[in-house]
Parts: C-alpha cells; sequence; structure tokens
C-alpha cells in the first residue's frame, strides 16, 4: 500500500514569486519519510537507542507544476531500491496536487549511519522489515554494489 501525507502549503513555504520554494519540496518529502519511520515505531529517540539513523547521498528534485499558498498536496513515499542487506535504499516522492496532478518528484537515495561509529551499518533486522513493506515503485530495481576493487 501506497504511504502518503497531506499538507497545507504555509507562508513560510513561498519564494519571491509567490509560489513554493525548491527547497519546501524536499522539507515536505524529508518530513513524509521521518512520519512513516515514526509510525513504524522509529522514532527519533528510537533511532538514538538504537544507534543508528537515515542519511542521504543525493536527493533529485523535479519540478513539473506551480503549487501556491493554501493548496493541499499530497506527498507520497515508495521504494524505489534496496539492496541485499538493507544498508541502502532508494525512495520516490511524488507531491502531487489536490486536483491529483503530479506537482514534483523527490528522489533520494539513502543509507544507514552508526551514529556512534559514524561509519555506514547495516541495519537490525526490524529496520530491513519496515523497509522492505514500504510500496514498490513503478522504477524500483534492486540495488547491486559493484565489486570492490583489490
Amino acid at each position: 500500500m501506497e504511504y502518503a501525507k497531506t499538507y497545507t502549503v504555509r507562508w513560510a513555504d513561498l519564494d519571491p514569486n509567490i509560489h513554493m520554494r525548491h527547497s519546501a519540496y524536499t522539507d515536505y518529502a524529508a518530513h513524509t519519510r521521518v512520519q512513516f519511520l515514526a509510525e513504524q515505531g522509529f522514532t527519533m529517540a528510537r533511532f538514538a537507542q538504537l544507534g543508528i539513523g537515515p542519511i542521504l547521498f543525493r536527493e533529485d528534485t523535479r519540478f513539473l507544476k506551480e503549487v501556491g499558498l493554501g493548496e493541499t498536496i499530497r506527498v507520497t513515499a515508495e521504494l524505489s531500491g534496496l539492496n541485499e542487506d538493507g544498508s541502502r535504499w532508494n525512495i520516490v516522492h511524488g507531491i502531487y496536487k489536490e486536483d491529483g496532478r503530479l506537482a514534483a518528484t523527490v528522489t533520494v537515495e539513502g543509507a544507514w549511519l552508526d551514529l556512534r561509529a559514524r561509519k555506514l551499518a547495516v541495519p537490525p533486522a526490524e529496520i530491513s522489515a519496515v523497509m522492505n513493506g514500504i510500496s514498490r515503485h513503478a522504477s524500483y530495481q534492486d540495488i547491486v554494489r559493484a565489486p570492490r576493487e583489490a
């Protein structure tokens, strides 16, 4: 099932052209990811207990339609990639206008960080299970790591 959250565009989300500023799209996408994890029991406090947290390597936003003050937007989160051990993942966020038209996509590539060692980590099985439960985007592909050079 697709995960989605609905928001109302605020005055603080606007740019000088009186439409939603570029960084507000990524803010709503990030908030949707954090809400998804929190609803699965992975709050910031839980991540601190586990000593692990999500990080991003890349974020790409495609703007398709203007969004203005007071508009209602729906932000989705779908998995577009996951590697075998769950340590790396990709998510596509769709940002939809109230009439259902796609206004933007935010695509992120991320991983899990060991908060103590400050190194990439394989997440606990409970996190991997949650990530595996996210609905798959039409573009989903397994993430395959290239072999390390000797």
